[in-house]
């Protein structure tokens, strides 16, 4: 089992209301638990951007040596609307 750390977290009201009413109905058997899987979503967010960023930068670089005459205003457009696509999709 991983070492485990405690911390102290200030979070407004309503956030701890949502975090105990999430264990009073039994989704969780602990407020860390909440927190915990709260924790692992944002992680799994970040490196999701860091995915479509690293996508964003291949997209660029090989629009870049396309030596393509599309508009760079448009190029970028283009490229945001896919990775937001996706980004929505796995959302």
């Amino acid at each position: 089992m991983a070492k485990v750390e405690k911390i102290t977290i200030a979070i407004t009201q309503e956030m701890a209301a949502k975090v105990r009413a999430a264990v009073e109905c039994g989704d969780y058997a602990s407020t860390s638990e909440v927190i915990r899987d709260a924790l692992r979503d944002w992680d799994d967010r970040m490196a999701e951007r860091e995915r479509a960023l690293g996508k964003l930068e291949k997209l660029w670089d090989e629009g870049i040596a396309s030596g393509g005459d599309i508009p760079a205003e448009e190029a970028l457009a283009r490229i945001r609307a896919k990775i937001e696509a996706k980004i929505a999709k796995a959302a």
